[in-house]
């Protein structure tokens, strides 16, 4: 077999991610409070950003300048006319905002709770060191992770020193606290309460896996009473604190920040992007003048260069991810009006591409400008995610629901049914058909699930 060599010319095209690109997409993806951290470490990076203190100026995008090309810097500086900034958009608050962490202080610990009222009791001197190793061995829910025999051998003293002292902590507020399991828990607090009804202690007691599987007319058989006192002690217990230590811990507490706020301003939904927070880019003056007069050192002349092209680059970047979301949730706000001026039920169904072809862009980029992000809308606070969802025709009006709109109609008639004979799945079906909604009983089941609603079975009362 003869091998050779041969040379062909072959002409194709690809796509090719620029850096730059990269860096916009990334950006379009950031929340408002991930800008904001993207943006300092950019200051940080880059020595011709700043951030501008007025907010008097805005960003003019050149359409006629290619973004993927050098810019003569030299004729930048001389003309006038180009001032790159960052659009802040319109602040909605005023720089005395209120701010949660303006008036948040440091949490009593449940430790030093309990270490104040035992440091208030008359016990003797000798048991204090007793009395703060059971505080200090509390789990953050108020639980004792040791044993009284482990703490006696650790501390040398007679287990029945620990109990009592154990015994006193226990009475101590919040009530429950210093139980070492959950039953232990729940009869501390029947006790704080001075509970007399002996059947409450005995279902704690014996019976709390069945209550957990409601089956109330087992317990009752057991105890001689009725369904309904059962389900009364059920209901009584529910108003107990399973974790008495929580209301002390210290909870991380991750705030939502809207991305976008909608507000109705007569008949009209007005839509702003919330940037407010996100620093005003500007490049520095005195940056300028360094590359008008650095003729002779090329090396020094081209590094300012890439620095003005990057830091321009992501001006650009950050107003274009504002138009963007601007725009993708003005089209949310027209195709959903009904939801923002009437509620939840009336939400439709939506998809990503509707809203990419109303705005011509790829389903991609709609994809990234909602993910993560926040809307402030008349309603409350949702998740831009929220209003696209899946939905079913109306077979008889034609009208379509969003799935989200179905399950608060479900919502809606459990809430409204009798408690003493709660409607089935098949019924409620059969009520959403009244309304033009045609589903059937398994996708109410479905539905009725993600709603964390138990069956029919388990929510009848007695």
């Amino acid at each position: 077999m003869k091998m050779r060599y041969d040379l062909h010319l072959q002409q194709s095209q690809k796509l090719v991610i620029t850096p730059q690109l990269q860096q916009a997409i990334q950006i379009l993806q950031f929340t408002s409070l991930e800008l904001e951290k993207f943006i300092e470490q950019e200051l940080e990076k880059n020595p011709v950003l700043e951030v501008e203190q007025e907010s008097d100026k805005n960003y003019s995008d050149e359409d006629n300048e290619d973004k993927h090309k050098s810019i003569d810097w030299k004729e930048f500086v001389h003309n006038e006319n180009n001032n790159y900034t960052s659009s802040g958009g319109t602040n909605n608050y005023e720089d005395n905002e209120f701010n949660i962490e303006s008036i948040t202080s440091k949490e009593t610990t449940l430790q030093e709770h309990l270490l104040f009222q035992y440091h208030l009791t008359l016990l003797d001197y000798k048991y204090r060191e007793i009395g703060e190793y059971i505080i200090n061995s509390l789990d953050e829910n108020g639980y004792l992770t040791l044993t009284v025999e482990e703490i006696s051998k650790d501390l040398k003293v007679e287990p029945s020193i620990v109990e009592n002292i154990l015994l006193l902590i226990q009475t101590f507020d919040p009530p429950g606290v210093a139980a070492r399991d959950l039953k232990e828990c729940l009869l501390l607090q029947l006790l704080y309460l001075e509970i007399t009804d002996k059947n409450v202690y005995t279902v704690i007691d014996k019976y709390l896996e069945e209550i957990a599987a409601k089956k109330y007319p087992y317990i009752a058989k057991k105890l001689g009473i009725k369904v309904s006192e059962v389900q009364d002690i059920c209901d009584l217990i529910k108003t107990l604190e399973p974790k008495p230590g929580r209301m002390f811990s210290a909870i991380n507490n991750n705030y939502v920040v809207p991305d976008v706020v909608v507000r109705k301003v007569g008949e009209e939904l007005t839509v702003q992007v919330n940037d407010s927070k996100v620093p005003r880019l500007i490049i520095r003056d005195d940056y300028k003048g360094l590359i008008l007069n650095n003729n002779e050192n090329e090396e020094a002349a081209k590094f300012l260069s890439d620095r003005f092209n990057s830091a321009v680059w992501l001006i650009k970047s950050i107003e274009q991810r504002r138009q963007t979301i601007h725009k993708v949730v003005v089209t949310i706000v027209n195709k959903q009006r009904a939801f923002f001026e009437k509620g939840n039920k009336y939400l439709k169904p939506m998809t990503l591409k509707e809203v990419a072809d109303e705005i011509e862009v790829h389903e991609s980029t709609v994809s990234r400008a909602t993910n993560g992000k926040y809307v402030e809308t008349p309603m409350g606070i949702f998740e831009l995610k929220y209003f696209f969802s899946s939905g079913v025709d109306g077979f008889s009006s034609g009208e379509e629901f969003a799935s989200e709109s179905i399950k608060n109609y479900i919502k809606e008639i459990i809430g409204m049914e009798d408690t003493l004979k709660p409607m089935s799945d098949e019924k409620i079906a059969k009520n959403l058909a009244h309304k033009g909604i045609n589903i059937s009983r398994r996708t109410v089941a479905k539905y009725r699930d993600d709603l964390n609603i138990p069956p029919s079975s388990r929510r009848r009362r007695y």
